[in-house]
């Protein structure tokens, strides 16, 4: 009776895991399969493989799209965010959880709810023109920072509770000051979260394309995401290059998340092994 039981129960897990699955990957099977048909199969959205297969369409982006210069304007703000980021959290990471008191859990809520606030644009848009940074890669960088650093400081504090307050004992009993003892002997045993970090923090930039259409004016700046918009006329669009855009884009993502999910499990999960 129990394993007759137990079974509907085995068999409904996996068809809800199999349902999570074909949600996830029938998406990125239509991008692919779309990519490489003619614009006006492809306009279809159907499922079947192409009846001829177009390996032009990638040329094309590649040649008239401005996609070579997108990657550069990615790259540019990503890591530029990354380093931004990265610096200011786990330095306020470390000084919350260090330096437990009123001041600092302040200030770490104060942070928290800048995960529920939604971002709005008009008034990004007015203090990047107000600072004069308005439409520039300094701008975006700064814009990507201030979205991000929240969950980073959340994330990056968790993780500083696993690392035991007697090496920073040890640190101060060799003279160590506070700045020492974070670049000396926190920062390098930060490295799971930090790369965790920065792969979220490489994913939410590249993948944005709100922020870079409505903050970059000009057409030269645009994101590799924003070069999409290329091909999307008023009447009419050119779907067979918009699929094969759409794979350019994702698949740099793509490959650096299956290299370090590792990565990813270890500085996601660190935190909450803490009790």
């Amino acid at each position: 009776m129990r394993l007759s039981s137990l079974r509907p129960r085995r068999i409904g897990r996996e068809a809800l895991l199999l349902a999570l699955v074909a949600v996830v990957v029938i998406p990125f099977y239509m991008i692919a399969v779309n990519s490489f048909k003619d614009v006006n199969e492809a306009a279809r959205f159907r499922l079947t493989l192409p009846s001829d297969w177009r390996f032009d369409n990638f040329k094309e982006v590649f040649s008239g799209g401005k996609i070579v210069k997108g990657y550069f304007n990615s790259a540019l703000i990503s890591l530029g965010a990354l380093v931004v980021t990265n610096l200011f959290a786990s330095l306020a990471s470390y000084s919350i959880q260090r330096n437990n008191n009123r001041l600092t859990n302040f200030l770490y809520y104060f942070f928290i709810v800048g995960l529920v606030m939604p971002v709005s644009l008009v008034p990004t848009i007015k203090l990047l023109m107000g600072l004069g940074i308005h439409n520039t890669y300094q701008g975006m960088i700064l814009y990507y920072s201030a979205v991000l650093l929240p969950f980073t400081i959340f994330l990056m504090t968790g993780y500083m509770k696993t690392l035991p307050r007697e090496l920073d004992e040890s640190g101060i009993i060799d003279g160590c000051g506070p700045l020492r003892l974070f670049f000396s002997i926190a920062l390098p045993l930060m490295q799971p979260v930090i790369v965790t970090a920065s792969l979220l923090t490489i994913v939410s930039v590249w993948n944005d394309f709100m922020g870079p259409f409505y903050l970059l004016t000009d057409g030269d700046k645009w994101t590799v995401t924003v070069s999409v918009y290329n091909y999307v006329g008023r009447y009419s669009s050119d779907w067979n290059l918009i699929f094969a855009d759409i794979l350019v884009v994702i698949l740099p993502v793509l490959i650096l998340y299956f290299l370090l999910q590792e990565y990813i499990v270890e500085g996601m999960t660190a935190g909450a092994m803490k009790g």
